[in-house]
C-alpha cells in the first residue's frame, strides 16, 4: 500500500505540473502597425496572415519588382507625349588637310581646311496618336541656326543661317512599334501584378498550413491532457476500491503505468508544440518571448460549394489564365514584328519651313525664303535564303504552343476543381459524422467511469472505452484537417473564399490593382 501511494503521489505531481488546462486561452498580442496604438487582438489565422505579410522579405520583393514595371510603363507612356530637345554645338572648330579627288586635274590632290562652326538645333517632336491609338508617325517643329566660318590665311568668310520648318515622318508597310512597346509594358504590368498575387496566395496558404500545424499539435495536446485526467479520476476510483477490497491493488499498478504513458505522451506533444511556435516565431519575426498558444477548438462549418461556379472563378479570377492570354498576346505582338523584319517597308517625310542665309547675324529674319523636302524611302527585300520565312514559322509555332497551353490549362481546371470540391464534400461529410461520433465517445466514456466506479465493469471495458475516445478523436481530427486542406487547396484554385464567400483580393489584403492602371490605389500587403 506504501508503495502504491508513492507511485500515486508521484503520477498527481507529474500530471498537474504538466498537464494543465484543457482548453488553453487565447493569446493577446500587439497590434503590429507602428502607426496605431498598441492594441490586444486574438492570435488567429487571420492575425497570423497579417504578420506574416508584413515581415516578410519575398512580399516586399515582388511590390518592388511590380512597382519597376509600373514606371516601365509610366514610361512609355511618356513616349507618347511632346519632347522638346536642344542640341548645342559650340564651337566645331576644323584645321585639318585631306586628300581628295579632282576632276579637272583628274588626279587626288591635298585639301587645306580651317573653319570655325557654331549650330544650335532646337526641335520639338510629337508622337501622332489619333483616338488613343499610335499610329507610328511623328510630326516635329524644328529651328537651326548656325554660324559658319572659312580662314583662308588671314581672311575669313562668315555665313549666318537660319531655318525653322515642319517635319511629319510616318513609316509604312512595318509593325507599329510604338503601339507594341506600349502594349508589351501594358501586359509586363500586369503579369507582374498576377504573379504578386499568385505568390501572395502561395505564402497564405503556407502560412494556414503552418496555423493548422500549430492546432494539431495543441489539440492533440488536450486530447493527451483529458487522458491522464481521466486516468487521474480511474486511479482515485481504484485506490478508494484497494482499501476495502483485497487483491484490488494490481488494477492500481495498472492504472499508474498507463498514466505515467499518458504523461510521457502530453510532455513529447508539448515539446513538438513549443519547437513548432518557434519556429513559426522566427519565420514571420515575432518576438522570442510572445506566446503562440492557440485554442483547439475544432468547429466543423458546412461551406457549400457548386462544382460548375467553382470552375467559372477558376478561369476567370485566378490569375493562371489571364497569364496565360498574356503570354499568347505577347507572342502575337513577337510575331507581328517578326513580319516585318527583311520584308518591304516605305518610309516618307515631309518637311515644310522657311530659310535664310546671309553674312550679317541681322539679316536672317529679313526675307526668308521657302524650303521644302520630300523623301520617300522603300526597302524591297529579293533573295534572303528564306529567312525570314523560317522566323516567322518558328513565331508562329511558339504561338501555337502558347494556345495549347490555355487549352491545357482549361482541362486541367475543370478536372482539379471538380475533384477538390467532391473531395471537401467527403471530408466535410467524415468531419461531420466523426464530431457525432466524438460525442458519443465521451458520453460513453462517462458512462463507463461511473459503470467501473459503481463496480459494474472492469477495468479492461474501461481501458477500451479511454482508448476508443482517443481513437475517435485522432481520427476526427483527421477529417477535419482534410476538410481544411480541401478548402485551401480549393481557394488556391479559385483565387476565392468561400468560407467568407468573398474573392481572395478582399478576403486578405493583397494587391488588386491589375491591368497595368497605375492611377488605381492598390490595397497591398506586405508594405
Amino acid at each position: 500500500m506504501l508503495r502504491i501511494a508513492a507511485l500515486s503521489a508521484a503520477a498527481v505531481l507529474a500530471s498537474a505540473a504538466v498537464a494543465g488546462p484543457l482548453h488553453a486561452q487565447s493569446v493577446r498580442l500587439p497590434d503590429p502597425s507602428p502607426t496605431r496604438s498598441a492594441s490586444s487582438e486574438a492570435f488567429t489565422l487571420d492575425r497570423m496572415v497579417e504578420f506574416g505579410l508584413q515581415s516578410s522579405y519575398r512580399v516586399r520583393q515582388l511590390r518592388l519588382d511590380v512597382e519597376r514595371r509600373r514606371s516601365l510603363l509610366n514610361a512609355e507612356r511618356a513616349r507618347l507625349k511632346s519632347r522638346v530637345q536642344l542640341e548645342l554645338n559650340t564651337p566645331e572648330v576644323e584645321s585639318i588637310t585631306e586628300t581628295r579627288w579632282n576632276s579637272t586635274l583628274q588626279r587626288d590632290e591635298l585639301v587645306a581646311q580651317n573653319t570655325r562652326r557654331i549650330e544650335m538645333d532646337f526641335s520639338v517632336r510629337q508622337p501622332v496618336v489619333l483616338l488613343g491609338y499610335p499610329t507610328n508617325g511623328v510630326f516635329s517643329f524644328n529651328n537651326r541656326v548656325y554660324r559658319y566660318t572659312q580662314i583662308d590665311g588671314i581672311e575669313a568668310d562668315t555665313q549666318y543661317y537660319n531655318r525653322y520648318f515642319f517635319a511629319y515622318d510616318q513609316p509604312l508597310f512595318q509593325p507599329n512599334r510604338m503601339k507594341n512597346s506600349l502594349e508589351r509594358a501594358q501586359l509586363n504590368l500586369e503579369d507582374s501584378e498576377l504573379a504578386y498575387q499568385a505568390d501572395i496566395i502561395n505564402m497564405i496558404d503556407g502560412m494556414a498550413e503552418d496555423y493548422y500545424d500549430l492546432l494539431e499539435l495543441a489539440y492533440r495536446r488536450e486530447v493527451a491532457a483529458r487522458r491522464v485526467d481521466q486516468l487521474g479520476i480511474a486511479i482515485g476510483v481504484a485506490q478508494a476500491r484497494a482499501t476495502v477490497e483485497e487483491g484490488s491493488d494490481i488494477e492500481v499498478e495498472q492504472l499508474l503505468v498507463e498514466q505515467a504513458n499518458a504523461i510521457e505522451d502530453l510532455n513529447q506533444t508539448a515539446s513538438r508544440l513549443r519547437l513548432q511556435e518557434a519556429d513559426v516565431k522566427q519565420r514571420l519575426q515575432l518576438p522570442a518571448g510572445l506566446d503562440l498558444t492557440i485554442s483547439p477548438e475544432l468547429d466543423v462549418v458546412a461551406v457549400a460549394v457548386d462544382e460548375l461556379e467553382a470552375v467559372e472563378l477558376a478561369r476567370s479570377l485566378a490569375p493562371r489564365m489571364r497569364r496565360l492570354q498574356i503570354d499568347v498576346r505577347e507572342t502575337e505582338i513577337g510575331l507581328d514584328e517578326t513580319r516585318g523584319q527583311n520584308a518591304f517597308r516605305m518610309n516618307v517625310g515631309v518637311t515644310y519651313g522657311r530659310e535664310m542665309q546671309d553674312p550679317r547675324l541681322q539679316g536672317l529674319w529679313a526675307e526668308p525664303r521657302n524650303s521644302y523636302t520630300v523623301d520617300v524611302r522603300a526597302t524591297v527585300p529579293i533573295i534572303d535564303w528564306g529567312e525570314r520565312r523560317l522566323r516567322i514559322e518558328a513565331q508562329r509555332y511558339s504561338l501555337q504552343r502558347a494556345e495549347l497551353a490555355v487549352d491545357q490549362a482549361e482541362a486541367e481546371i475543370d478536372t482539379r476543381v471538380r475533384s477538390e470540391v467532391r473531395n471537401l464534400r467527403d471530408f466535410l461529410q467524415r468531419a461531420t459524422n466523426m464530431e457525432a461520433n466524438l460525442d458519443m465517445a465521451r458520453r460513453l466514456t462517462e458512462t463507463t467511469q461511473e459503470r467501473y466506479a459503481a463496480r459494474e465493469v472492469g477495468l479492461v471495458e474501461l481501458m477500451q472505452a479511454l482508448d476508443r475516445e482517443r481513437l475517435t478523436a485522432e481520427n476526427f481530427l483527421g477529417a477535419y484537417l482534410g476538410y481544411q486542406e480541401a478548402l485551401l487547396d480549393l481557394r488556391q484554385l479559385t483565387f476565392f473564399d468561400f468560407e467568407s464567400n468573398l474573392p481572395v483580393a478582399d478576403r486578405f489584403p493583397i494587391c488588386v490593382a491589375t491591368g497595368g492602371d497605375s492611377d488605381r490605389a492598390s490595397s497591398c500587403g506586405g508594405g
